[in-house]
């Protein structure tokens, strides 16, 4: 089924249209379960939200080394038909096409296309499973500005490009500081703390972030997405640092909705995210109580936007985690409107396909208990250990999840 361009515009027609002093409009991102479970758990949730919220766009992310790309384009053309503007994520690794990665990228172009498809997030992306650092396929793109520049130059204006964004900078520009009386003030603004040690993106690594940003809107993005972050401070410095490289275009905040305390620490610091102290804190206090934490994300959600607002940005762009009730929460919390009720009795399908984040060392759940990774291969499949007589074993990559 091939939709018409007057049903799934494209996403920076409609921020343009945004009436100066209403609210921002509102955007959700999902990404592709695990399970069949899942997936059709999902669809249903999609539908709910559109009835709930009537999102801007929704966008459905890219597995890591393109692990996700099918799934991806079904829940992306699943989007599109059922009223959502879909806006799905396309990495620099795709599936390969008789061994050339440009001319699977293409296809894949053409194949959203096609299914009313006419926005797409231009991402690097994460290393695939079993690589700690990315690796550009052979003849492949080396980095999102690629794709963004193919794009233009192979569809020009066919489809609505937006890029991502980060504020405290790209996780793999930010190092160790190992003396801390060294960091600037914007250093020091933009730092986070993990076990001890003391990480930012220096300001000489933070200019080549914005430069290559820079060369991403130039070549023909329409508008940024950011990575999430806890500190608005840093988000404001942010936009006044685009204006004064010349990036004029809308940027978008993407909220980290805080669901679970483990999730939270486990994807701040893979992302080598900026915690505030008293954020931590509060965390940490009420990591022993699901329902205080969700009802914290809550506050802080409403918080967080309301210092967004203030700023002037024109979407509010949830991470969802594939859930409703943080997300709900802030928008009522906000004086938007939402229509219906929660529903996360299936939350535990909401596990994600081809995820970054299992990595060597996670703990995951197997069908002889919990364990940890001690390898992953190319293919997804983990040696997991266990405490104990238990001996350690191999499992398929669908036969694992994470513990967070």
């Amino acid at each position: 089924m091939t939709n018409s361009n007057a049903s799934n515009p494209k996403i920076i027609d409609l921020i343009n249209e945004k009436v100066e002093g209403s609210k921002p409009f509102i955007s959700i991102e999902f990404f592709p379960p695990r399970t069949e479970t899942g997936v059709k758990n999902l669809y249903a949730r999609m539908e709910r939200m559109k009835a709930a919220i009537n999102p801007l766009f929704s966008d459905v992310t890219w597995g890591a080394g393109g692990s996700t790309a099918d799934l991806t384009m079904d829940i992306a053309e699943q989007l599109s038909t059922t009223g959502h503007v879909a806006n799905m994520h396309m990495t620099c690794t795709n599936l390969e096409n008789n061994g050339d990665p440009k001319a699977a990228v293409k296809s894949a172009l053409e194949t959203a296309k096609n299914k009313g498809i006419n926005n797409i997030v231009a991402l690097r992306g994460d290393p695939a499973a079993g690589q700690e650092d990315w690796k550009a396929a052979d003849g492949g793109f080396t980095c999102a500005l690629d794709l963004v520049e193919y794009m233009r130059t192979n569809f020009g204006s066919k489809f609505g490009i937006s890029v991502a964004g980060y504020p405290e900078g790209h996780p793999n520009a930010i190092s160790e500081v190992e003396d801390s009386s060294s960091m600037t003030e914007s250093e020091m603004a933009r730092s986070s703390m993990e076990d001890g040690k003391v990480y930012t993106c220096r300001d000489d690594d933070y200019k080549k972030e914005m430069d290559y940003l820079k060369k991403k809107i130039d070549a023909g993005a329409d508008f940024i997405i950011t990575q999430m972050f806890f500190d608005t401070k840093v988000f404001g410095t942010f936009v006044k640092d685009c204006k004064k490289w010349g990036i004029n275009c809308p940027i978008v905040p993407g909220l980290m909705c805080i669901n679970a305390y483990g999730g939270f620490c486990k994807m701040t610091k893979f992302c080598k995210t900026r915690v505030p102290a008293e954020l931590q804190a509060k965390m940490d206090s009420l990591k022993d109580d699901q329902d205080a934490v969700k009802a914290f994300g809550v506050e802080f959600g409403i918080q967080m936007c309301q210092d967004l607002i203030e700023i002037g940005v024109d979407v509010l762009h949830f991470y969802t985690l594939n859930l409703e009730k943080i997300t709900y929460g802030i928008l009522t919390g906000l004086g938007y409107e939402v229509k219906g009720s929660v529903d996360e009795s299936d939350a535990k399908t909401m596990t994600a396909m081809g995820s970054a984040w299992a990595r060597v060392g996670d703990k995951v759940k197997t069908s002889q208990g919990e364990g940890i990774v001690t390898a992953i291969e190319t293919d997804g499949s983990a040696t997991v250990e266990f405490s104990g007589e238990t001996a350690a074993a191999t499992f398929k990559k669908d036969d694992y999840s994470k513990v967070f």
